[in-house]
Formats: C-alpha cells, sequence, structure tokens
C-alpha cells in the first residue's frame, strides 16, 4: 500500500474521464491548483469533483478494515475522513460545488452523470442570478 501515491487512483479517473466524454460533458480540467486537489474542476462553474476509493475514504458499504496493523489504518482512515470534511467545508465556503463518487459507483454510469448533470445545471443557475 506505501507504493499508492497521492497523485490519485489513475484508474478510477479515468474510468470517470471516459464516462465525461462518452456523455458529451465537456469544460473539465485535471490537477488544477483548487484547495483538496480535486480529481476533476469545472473551473468556470466551481465545480470540484473527487472520486473516493472505497478503501481509502472509508466507503460504509465496501470500506474494509486491514486484518495488521489496526491502530495505524484505522487513524489514517479517520484521518482521510476529517480531511475529505475541511476540504469540502472549505470549498463550499468559498463558493464552490463539491462532488464526492465513491469508487463503487463508477458501475452505476448514469447515477455518476446525473449526480454532475445536477451541478451544473445548479452552477448555471447561480451564475446567472449573481450576473442579474
Amino acid at each position: 500500500m506505501a507504493a499508492i501515491r497521492s497523485s490519485g487512483n489513475r484508474d478510477t479517473e479515468l474510468k470517470l474521464a471516459a464516462l465525461f466524454r462518452k456523455h458529451g460533458i465537456t469544460g473539465w480540467r485535471r490537477k488544477q491548483p483548487v484547495f483538496g486537489k480535486p480529481d476533476f474542476v469545472f473551473r468556470r462553474q466551481k465545480i470540484a469533483v473527487f472520486v473516493d476509493g472505497c478503501f481509502w475514504h472509508g466507503c460504509p458499504k465496501h470500506g474494509r478494515k486491514p486484518g495488521s496493523n489496526q491502530i495505524y489504518w484505522n487513524k489514517k482512515l479517520k484521518r482521510n475522513r476529517q480531511r475529505d470534511a475541511v476540504v469540502k467545508k472549505t470549498l463550499t465556503k468559498a463558493g464552490w460545488f463539491v462532488i464526492r463518487i465513491w469508487e463503487h459507483e463508477l458501475t452505476k454510469q448514469e447515477k455518476c452523470i446525473l449526480k454532475v448533470r445536477q451541478a451544473c445545471v445548479r452552477a448555471r443557475n447561480r451564475l446567472k442570478s449573481v450576473s442579474n
């Protein structure tokens, strides 16, 4: 597990990028300098998308507890969840929409795309109300 770097799980990110392309969702970028290092950013709409691994972020359905070194891993996974909450709170206060997609949700393509499209609509409506 030490070999997994914080640059992200490319497999899950690439799956979501492929979904965006397949469903014609445009305007997203990766590796943008935004607090919390979102996996995808829709900068104009201020939408940050995170693809959370079930293990690393403590998925209530699929997150498993390691059998060895439990004290370390329990602390580590708890810190990850706390950091996720701080990132969401900070970005929300700054006017961003935060979308979190669990790794296991990538198999439910329509659900993932719906989350993103709904956020885009809300962001578009917010931008219209600010400009009026």
